[in-house]
């Protein structure tokens, strides 16, 4: 085994997220390695922890507090059984540690902020697929980090019915 690894999963629990921290756990993380769960909030996000943790973003919040539903509420974010299943399974298989960490704002730029503050080794995000006219319009997140990243950087893309 070699020297762990921390691995970055860009978090809103969309089917495409999800795609991305199922992909990450069946191919990338092994024996020891850590994955910290990011979220970013929306900048207009009114929650209790965000008058706290705004400029930082939260502490790291360990797999065990992550799962409690109040703990969800706090930080405004969803309660999903599928997510937590995943993350429980790739922490007993392999070993890995699971923490989250939450941030306030425009998603790319606190993704960007992400890798250098937690130093990742390396960030996996999902695509939500848009067209190319509503990617130059809404601009496109995974462009924009795959772009200005300082660590490699995996989109998943999930495949359309």
């Amino acid at each position: 085994m070699g020297k762990a690894r921390t691995f970055g999963i860009g978090m809103d629990y969309s089917p495409t997220s999800k795609a991305s921290l199922r992909w990450a756990a069946e191919n990338l993380v092994e024996e020891g390695d850590q994955i910290i769960l990011i979220h970013v909030q929306p900048p207009q996000a009114d929650h209790s922890r965000k008058q706290l943790f705004e400029e930082t973003g939260s502490p790291l919040v360990p797999l065990e507090e992550f799962r409690e539903i109040n703990y969800s509420k706090q930080y405004g974010l969803t309660h999903d059984p599928e997510v937590h299943e995943i993350l429980d399974t790739v922490s007993k298989t392999k070993g890995a540690k699971v923490v989250a960490k939450i941030y306030w704002g425009d998603a790319r730029e606190k993704l960007i902020d992400a890798v250098d503050d937690l130093k990742l080794d390396s960030l996996v995000i999902g695509s939500r697929g848009l067209g190319a006219i509503k990617r130059v319009l809404l601009g496109s997140v995974s462009d924009y980090v795959v772009t200005n990243a300082s660590c490699p950087v995996t989109v998943v893309k999930v495949s359309k019915p």
